[in-house]
């Protein structure tokens, strides 16, 4: 029989075909194409599908950035730039990733704590919108500012006093390095003012990777009233309110998708509630892993098997080097595995006798797939790994035992 558990979290998977297609190539095409395994590769059709539900579903009146630190693959980050509306980076190079795309540099945010100076000066230079995280950051921002003769566009990063629950990993209602804290802002924003900065826009991220429409409702309902009251004690006219976003993607056993028809039903109620005093501004929702971590696949090929005390091992060309993130090493406390699948015999039944999959490293941290069911496995298959579009090949050591770094492609038409 087929993985039931697996195609009730991951619907758009067809378990019917013999084999997995991705952008309408078999994996022994796309393995001729990348020339070796393992490879990554990131379907166009399901990027786009993405896009096309978040623009059906959201208020027309929301902006949607992409944040490229989820995934910055060159290619991917260039048709993005046809879909979204704007850019989110956190470095100088996703800064020059997203500058090349053509964009409107006034639709790229910058956020993170502890930009360099000349990340700062490359910022003011290109026209930017800069999130401001600390008074010294605007301090110097300031005076970049005045030393090219422009004038920097700037958002004031907020962080808040409520958090999202329920997120995988939180970054309000507790001390942070990001943002500066509410109570502050307005004396920010004075400060800016009288240095001459544009203050056009807030930045409130509350947390990431959350299943959990209600707890997204609930941190959306905060954020835009913590925005109306800044705008109101601060006098604000806005250009941009990020109101982050925080949208998961399920990874594991009894993770259901998100209810975005919800989520995106309590925003059309905020924005309407809110109407007067936001009406000059953007409202932006910063998405990454929720755009393309489900149009991503990690594919491995086995290259070995063996039994030992009893227990089964497959043994595959590809491993933590390549995606840490599906090893467990990457802020997983207890690991559990991401869902896997033999692309090569999709429509096969699955054994009942459980096989762990490992990498090629000499360390036991190397694990792919621990005592799973799948069908029955032989040297030459493709384990792939699927939700595999973020996080993972560019937040992965690459270098680690001297091994290759994955090809990565983009398949399927426009």
């Amino acid at each position: 029989m087929r993985n039931e558990k697996l195609h009730s979290r991951l619907s758009w998977l067809d378990e019917s075909s013999k084999d997995l297609t991705i952008g309408g190539m078999t994996l022994h095409e796309l393995a001729e194409r990348a020339g070796t395994t393992p490879f990554y590769v990131y379907d166009r059709g399901l990027i786009a599908q993405r896009v096309r539900e978040l623009r059906t579903t959201l208020p027309q009146a929301v902006k949607i950035h992409y944040a490229i630190k989820a995934n910055p693959q060159l290619a991917v980050v260039q048709y993005l730039a046809s879909l979204v509306d704007g850019f989110d980076v956190a470095s100088h190079g996703e800064l020059r990733i997203a500058l090349d795309t053509g964009i409107d540099p006034k639709d790229i945010g910058f956020a993170g704590p502890g930009k360099s100076i000349p990340e700062l000066r490359a910022a003011v230079c290109a026209g930017v919108q800069i999130s401001i995280e600390s008074e010294l950051e605007l301090e110097r921002v300031s005076e970049i500012s005045k030393t090219l003769n422009r004038i920097a566009l700037i958002a004031i990063r907020v962080n808040p006093e409520f958090e999202l629950k329920r997120s995988g990993a939180k970054m309000g209602g507790q001390a942070s390095p990001f943002g500066i804290d509410a109570g502050e802002v307005p004396r920010l924003v004075a400060k800016a003012r009288e240095k001459g900065l544009d203050v056009a826009g807030l930045h409130i991220y509350a947390g990431s990777q959350n299943l959990d429409a209600a707890s997204i409702i609930e941190a959306n309902r905060l954020t835009f009233e913590l925005a109306v009251e800044l705008i109101d004690n601060c006098k604000l006219s806005l250009r941009t309110v990020n109101i982050g976003g925080g949208y998961g993607i399920p990874y594991f056993e009894n993770e259901q998708a998100l209810d975005l028809p919800k989520i995106g039903a309590s925003l059309d109620a905020l924005l309407q509630e809110h109407e007067e005093s936001l009406k000059s501004a953007n409202i932006t929702v910063e998405l990454g892993r929720y755009i393309v971590g489900e149009a991503g696949y990690y594919v491995t090929r086995v290259t070995d098997l063996k039994t030992s005390q009893g227990k089964s091992f497959a043994v595959v060309d590809g491993g933590l080097h390549h995606h840490l993130a599906n090893s467990g090493n990457f802020g997983q406390v207890i690991r559990k595995n991401y869902p896997v699948v033999i692309g090569n015999k999709l429509a096969q039944p699955i054994n009942s006798n459980p096989i762990s999959v490992v990498g090629p490293l000499c360390t036991p941290l190397d694990i792919v797939a621990h005592s799973v069911q799948l069908p029955t496995v032989e040297i030459g298959d493709f384990v792939v790994v699927l939700q595999s579009g973020a996080y993972a090949c560019s937040a992965s050591p690459h270098q680690f035992l001297g091994h290759d770094r994955p090809v990565e492609m983009l398949a399927g038409q426009r």
